[in-house]
């Protein structure tokens, strides 16, 4: 049997994750700290807390993935082709953001799945928050299990 301290510690173990808005890497702090402190009391905790930090850190290597992407691709876009070894080149470069290349597409259909992607992790939290809440167990989809 669950007790109700273990479902609100693996719930807040979810909802630290929201730190992240108000503390650099809280999204990694507050359930790391929570996990730490109350592995050893329950299982149950401890499946939450490895499935909550295993989500962020997925989510981080996503972002990373996706960010090593676009940042080249927008950078070539605008830059366009530039010699840099032509210091007088320079002055006769202009930017153009009206007319879209499939390299400037390429980065807005990037950064559209990137807000899917946040949209997506959000409910994904508060879902896992009420299923812990209830005492269910939850595996957060598209999620590498770096704690086993």
């Amino acid at each position: 049997m669950i007790s109700n301290h273990q479902k609100n510690i693996a719930t807040f173990i979810h909802l630290s994750t929201f730190s992240r808005f108000i503390i650099p890497f809280g999204n990694f702090i507050g359930p790391i700290l929570l996990w730490m402190t109350n592995k050893e009391n329950s299982e149950f905790v401890d499946a939450h807390g490895k499935q909550a930090i295993n989500f962020q850190i997925s989510v981080l290597l996503y972002a990373v993935v996706l960010a090593a992407l676009a940042i080249p691709l927008l950078l070539f876009n605008v830059l366009g082709p530039v010699n840099l070894f032509d210091f007088n080149g320079f002055d006769t470069m202009h930017f153009d953001f009206v007319n879209f290349t499939p390299l400037l597409l390429t980065v807005f259909v990037i950064a559209f799945l990137a807000m899917i992607g946040f949209i997506l992790e959000l409910v994904f939290i508060v879902v896992a928050s009420l299923k812990a809440r209830d005492g269910e167990l939850y595996k957060y989809p598209l999620t590498i299990n770096f704690l086993k």
